[in-house]
């Protein structure tokens, strides 16, 4: 089983430190999901894990081999795959040069061509959007144009950043059964989510930071009712 670990992050933004220790794990196939309130440092330890910040202290691994401060596109290299809140697709370029652009780590043109198709058999409403610019597409196929760029790599895992941010409840539920779908494929998915109940039934297990540490880990089944979960999201006493 693939793995991919975080152990003790301490990370922030210049002097201001967000993550005091935090330690996530993640395994292949599977939905392992962050929830907790705003500013307790959910983001941050995505782009920590990804490399986009510097790590303080603490170790990220993925089967062992050690990402602990690699760059971001030698972490993408390895395998590991950030996709930032609104899939941060590049609004003035086509649907086919932001596919493109999801290859930029590959050096045979080939390869990218070649896993383009592929993927547009898998997300054939793509194909027939190819020409327009990804700025002109519903946020629903922004995300699965985002979701199509990051599978070109055929990354081992898949970071989300709120990944139904800013969508319709409809089209919340369908973007994250379609990351469900990406674990079913093998795919580890590691997810920041404010959508609580509907990120609740697609994953594995789940983590709360609450004020950049730790609060629980477990599975959504160790969870009794909703009360419970308001106490542990919220940091409240026992």
């Amino acid at each position: 089983m693939s793995q991919l670990s975080a152990t003790g992050i301490v990370a922030g933004y210049a002097r201001v430190e967000i993550l005091h220790g935090v330690s996530v794990t993640a395994g292949d196939g599977q939905v392992t999901c962050i929830f907790g309130p705003n500013g307790c440092g959910k983001t941050t330890l995505l782009k920590a894990i990804a490399g986009a910040i510097a790590t303080w202290e603490g170790r990220v691994t993925l089967d062992g081999d050690e990402l602990t401060g690699l760059p971001s596109h030698a972490v993408l290299a390895r395998g590991l795959a950030l996709m930032p809140q609104g899939g941060g697709v590049f609004p003035q370029l086509s649907v086919r040069d932001n596919l493109r652009m999801g290859g930029y780590t590959l050096r045979s043109r080939q390869t990218v061509h070649e896993r383009i198709d592929e993927l547009l058999e898998e997300f054939p409403a793509l194909r027939d959007r190819l020409s327009v610019n990804a700025g002109n597409l519903s946020g629903g196929e922004q995300m699965m144009l985002a979701i199509a760029r990051a599978l070109i790599v055929r990354p081992r895992f898949l970071l989300f950043d709120e990944p139904s941010a800013g969508l319709s409840p409809k089209l919340a539920v369908a973007a994250l059964e379609r990351v469900a779908a990406l674990a079913q494929r093998g795919v580890g998915v590691l997810m920041v989510e404010q959508n609580i109940r509907e990120a609740m039934r697609v994953a594995d297990r789940m983590y709360v930071l609450v004020g950049g540490t730790n609060r629980f880990e477990g599975r959504p089944a160790d969870i009794a009712d909703d009360r419970e979960l308001m106490r542990l999201y919220l940091g409240a006493p026992e």
